[in-house]
């Protein structure tokens, strides 16, 4: 594929023109890309935006997506604002990232950008395109990081890295539709959505207002091939009647960590696709793909270098280094994001057994047990072996002895029976998995069923630490 860094995105989009028609679709409109190439969702304002910091505050991932492909070359900055950022946060972000614009929907930009001093709406409508500006700039991809509480960190990202793990097959013959569980405007969807335009392919986008059933449908309905999202998504996919309409080809894991439970489940609910996962953060960009069926990666990837990408285990903690990670972040002098060596600190815990290593859990997530400590993802990938568990999530309750135990809410496949004698033996079977791979420490001290989780935006259960 050629170098990202000597060309835009709508250059990678104007490549593509000839190609079989594609489509961004979303639940409320969609727009064909061989529209995108001739016209232009922003009317005339194109040239207003020339060397501008913009601030990406669209009411929807259609909008983001189609203001990205215009923007990209031609602003200084690209604002990635997810949805939901508290308008503090927001005002904070604007006055760090020097925004002097903003991309907004119909309705005008949320509270915090309505002093900036240039707005512009875009229109899923595409119009007449203006002659492109032929000023051309590298443009700085800011993207904010998530699971931190205050203000969000603010990584700086080029096309050249956000595009370093992605490669194309000149050769392809199938026809490919990606689609995602993610949001464009975190960096899982932000990947997806590059990987389909790169490409030449079409993208089906998810919708937060939208139920899982009514995705599944219009993923279905589009001839989706290649589905990615975080374990959970999928968890909560598979437990939904609508996911026997869709075949993929490929499903694709990140995100969370990929337990052998969910791989096997969707080895065998989808027996004809290809199950993988993969390891990336907001910082560190894309690590590393596993596509041998196994949760955990090889020991050999280690120091190896392999696909440009160096990684090493220090005191338990994965470091990485590449092309593909973030420069810094933005006006945070206090929080260096690279090391001297270049590597990022991923703060993910990794175990080695044997020949392979297997993440265990956040270094921030930890819970103390009389000093011992114990990662709640590690007790969670255990119990989601017993056929009946769907999901769980494993946190701390405070104990005047110990200083905290560890115990479990469980979502089970089927609703919990009417009556005790099921469910307390349920609980003395899931407690047996535990006691036969797990240290009496981490052994759950008590169970309780539940309905349903907390997931956050970005499709990850939601922790609440100790």
């Amino acid at each position: 594929m050629p170098q990202a860094s000597s060309r835009s995105l709508r250059d990678f989009l104007n490549e593509g023109a000839g190609s079989p028609a594609r489509f961004l679709w979303a639940a409320e409109a969609s727009v064909s890309l061989a529209d995108l190439v001739r016209g232009s969702s922003l009317g005339g304002k194109l040239s207003a935006l020339v060397g501008r910091c913009v601030l990406l505050a669209t009411p929807d991932q259609l909008s983001t997506a189609l203001a990205l492909i215009e923007l990209d070359g031609i602003a200084r900055r690209l604002i990635l604002c997810p949805p939901g950022l508290p308008d503090d946060q927001l005002a904070e972000v604007i006055a760090t990232a020097e925004a002097d614009a903003v991309v907004c929907g119909s309705i005008g930009p949320p509270p915090a950008a309505r002093r900036l001093p240039l707005k512009v709406v875009s229109d899923t409508a595409i119009a007449a395109r203006e002659l492109a500006p032929a000023e051309r700039r590298q443009t700085e991809w800011i993207l904010l990081t998530s699971g931190t509480t205050g203000t969000p960190k603010m990584a700086v990202h080029t096309l050249a890295t956000l595009t370093g793990a992605i490669r194309i097959d000149p050769d392809r013959k199938d026809p490919i539709v990606w689609g995602t569980y993610y949001d464009i405007r975190r960096y899982g969807g932000l990947q997806i959505f590059l990987r389909a335009m790169l490409g030449g392919t079409s993208l089906v986008l998810s919708s937060a207002d939208e139920p899982m059933g009514a995705h599944l449908e219009r993923l279905a309905a589009r001839g989706v091939t290649h589905l990615t999202g975080t374990p959970t998504h999928w968890r909560w996919a598979l437990a939904n009647p609508s996911a026997r309409a869709i075949s993929p080809r490929y499903a694709r894991l990140s995100g969370e960590i990929a337990d052998q439970a969910i791989l096997d489940a969707l080895r065998t609910f989808f027996p004809g696709a290809k199950v993988g996962h993969a390891y990336a953060s907001t910082e560190a960009g894309v690590g590393f793909e596993v596509n041998d069926g196994l949760e955990g990666f090889p020991a050999a990837m280690i120091g190896s270098g392999a696909g440009g990408v160096d990684m090493k285990v220090i005191d338990g903690s994965l470091h990485i280094r590449s092309a593909r990670t973030a420069a810094h972040y933005l006006g945070d002098a206090s929080a260096p994001l690279l090391a001297a060596d270049g590597f990022v600190d991923t703060g993910d815990i990794v175990e080695l057994r044997r020949e392979r290593y297997y993440f265990v859990g956040r270094r921030g997530g930890i819970i103390n047990v009389g000093g011992l400590k114990v990662h709640p993802e590690e007790i969670e990938a255990v119990i989601n072996r017993h056929p009946d568990v769907r999901m769980s999530l494993v946190r701390a309750r405070k104990n005047p002895i110990t200083g905290a135990i560890v115990v479990a809410d469980v979502v089970l496949r089927a609703e919990p029976g009417s009556g005790d004698g099921r469910n307390t033996e349920l609980k003395r079977e899931i407690m047996q998995v535990c006691r036969d791979s797990l240290p009496q420490h981490k052994v759950p001290a008590a169970i309780r069923f539940v309905p349903s989780l907390d997931v956050s935006a970005t499709g990850k259960m939601v922790r609440h630490h100790a």
